[in-house]
């Protein structure tokens, strides 16, 4: 197949990546861990976790579970938010050869019981505020092995019991729990330390995670995602991102320093946060809740940041709090936003008062998940997606599955050594999203221009058709979030006698003085008919997934 993006790649990217110089993801855990031993890895809270703390600590987790004599690939669920102790656990499960389920902590009692049984998950690591939750499932699920931790336990006395007594008992965020047979994982790396640790083989085949998708029926499934995925997303954009950058801008190993307030059980941060910059030696500064505005600032601020990853509704909050403004942006050199469309004028504003442009990427689980990217040096925006990830393939086909023309919208479907095996227990999903030729079905409407830059028009599950035209909810809510009295919108189709669907429009104000009679007026001056919203409804909040992205399909119940 053609491809048309290499010749407008960026100065120093190639077109295929290398073979891979770690054997599995243990392998890249060992030889950063002793390449950087003497740098900080990852901090929160004021506490940092040096590479070899990191090193050392997650060998003794995986000491502690090798002597519990799991089955080889056992799966072990992690809910924790962003922590010291989630790098811990992650890098101590797959050094025992055991496999990553990572889990929403903010999950209902319903998806967290959902995943727990069919990922077949025997151990659970949780943060104590899900414990009572857990609770309430446990005996549903095959757990057989519970290690619970505390927000504070990293920290050294008095301040870990400041901190986890201000947790559960001022701000009352730790439901009380009775779960007998739970240890805690400050008494799991004591034991840990006491044995003798044997690694078992990792071959790069095996399975390092699954991660759980909706995908594109709506119905949870767990990606298996092996150690050559996740390994060769790694080397995919590390080629990208350090590569030709403006001088004052390049990536220097051991100098990064890169705040990751998306959650580290999300693929978006797992991959671009936690390995590409543990890649560079860099510290992670770890966001626990970044809806706490404040507190995300004050953690901004506390660190001479060089890097931000994050999805437009984060952008756009930290845009819209006043402390914004006095955060030093002079170190920044990289921004990137994924996991939904960038808005322009959140781009342009980002561009505006950071001096750094927001370079917009897509990915998806299936594809661990990194999929396309914009150059470094692009424009403040461009309404593009990128270009192709160097040995990943694209391809524009109809309904029919034919190959379609620059220009022409249609599904997106791509592939490279980063796109999954499959789905855990659900061969039926796999067959339906894979070809046997190793293409991915994205789900998602894209085309080509002449230059290689994919354009994301929408998910095909949510495209509505008005009258036979094709509605694509991603231009409707640019358009009206353009509008400056309008935070946030959220566009869905609804049944229509006459047009057989409808558009229908969820708006946040900025300003409540806004009515549906002036929006309706704007929508006119920027949409054609059939495009125009035939229903509005104010809002106070739209339902978001973890990263921020706007569920559309719980808007319509």
């Amino acid at each position: 197949m053609a491809k048309p993006w290499l010749a407008h790649y960026p100065n120093g990217v190639p077109e295929f990546i290398k073979p891979l110089e770690y054997t599995s993801l243990v392998d890249f855990l060992e030889q950063i861990t002793q390449q950087y031993k003497g740098h900080t890895a990852f901090s929160h809270m004021g506490l940092n976790l040096g590479y070899s703390g990191l090193e050392k600590n997650s060998r003794y987790f995986a000491s502690y579970l090798l002597s519990l004599n799991l089955e080889r690939h056992s799966r072990v669920a992690i809910i924790l938010p962003n922590c010291l102790q989630y790098p811990v656990v992650l890098f101590g499960i797959l050094r025992a050869g055991h496999i990553v389920v990572n889990t929403n902590p903010l999950y209902s009692a319903r998806e967290l019981k959902n995943q727990l049984n069919n990922s077949g998950a025997t151990v659970v690591v949780l943060f104590e505020s899900v414990g009572r939750l857990f609770e309430s499932v446990a005996s549903q699920t095959a757990v057989k092995h519970i290690v619970i931790t505390k927000m504070g336990d990293f920290f050294s006395w008095p301040k870990s019991g400041v901190i986890n007594f201000t947790l559960k008992y001022i701000k009352k965020k730790v439901p009380e729990f009775n779960l007998l047979t739970a240890v805690y994982l400050n008494d799991t790396l004591v034991l840990g330390k006491k044995r003798l640790f044997e690694m078992p083989s990792i071959d790069l085949k095996d399975i390092a995670f699954l991660q759980y998708t909706g995908g594109t029926t709506g119905v949870s499934k767990g990606a298996m995602l092996s150690h050559a995925n996740m390994l060769s997303n790694l080397a995919q954009i590390d080629n990208w991102i350090t590569q030709e950058n403006k001088v004052e801008k390049e990536l220097i190993a051991g100098s990064e320093i890169v705040i990751t307030a998306l959650p580290l059980y999300h693929i978006f941060a797992l991959t671009a946060n936690l390995l590409c910059f543990m890649k560079l030696g860099a510290e992670n500064v770890l966001i626990s809740d970044p809806r706490d505005v404040s507190f995300l600032i004050k953690s901004i601020k506390a660190k001479k940041f060089t890097c931000i990853t994050g999805v437009n509704t984060l952008f756009d909050t930290l845009l819209q709090a006043p402390d914004f403004y006095q955060i030093d942006f002079s170190a920044l050199k990289l921004s990137v936003a994924g996991g939904m469309a960038t808005r322009e004028h959140i781009a342009r504003q980002w561009k505006k008062h950071t001096g750094c442009i927001l370079v917009e990427s897509y990915g998806l689980t299936e594809a661990s998940p990194a999929v396309t990217i914009n150059p470094l040096k692009g424009p403040d925006f461009s309404n593009s997606i990128g270009q192709p990830l160097p040995s990943t393939e694209c391809e524009i086909r109809d309904k029919n599955n034919q190959l379609l023309p620059v220009g022409e919208k249609g599904e997106l479907f791509i592939r490279g050594p980063q796109v999954m095996v499959g789905f855990w227990q659900h061969s039926d999903e796999t067959q339906l999203a894979l070809s046997e030729h190793g293409w991915l079905k994205t789900g998602d409407i894209a085309k080509f221009d002449s230059k290689g830059f994919l354009y994301l028009v929408d998910r095909l599950k949510d495209m509505i058709l008005v009258s036979g035209f094709n509605v694509y909810p991603n231009e409707i809510e640019s358009v009206v979030c353009a509008h400056p009295q309008v935070s946030e919108c959220g566009a869905i189709g609804i049944p229509d006698q006459h047009s057989g669907e409808a558009v229908k429009i969820f708006v946040v104000r900025n300003d409540s003085s806004l009515d549906k009679a002036q929006l309706m007026h704007y929508c006119q001056h920027h949409l054609t008919d059939y495009k125009l919203p035939r229903a509005i409804e104010f809002k106070s909040s739209l339902p978001k997934t973890a990263v921020g992205k706007i569920l559309r399909r719980s808007l319509s119940h």
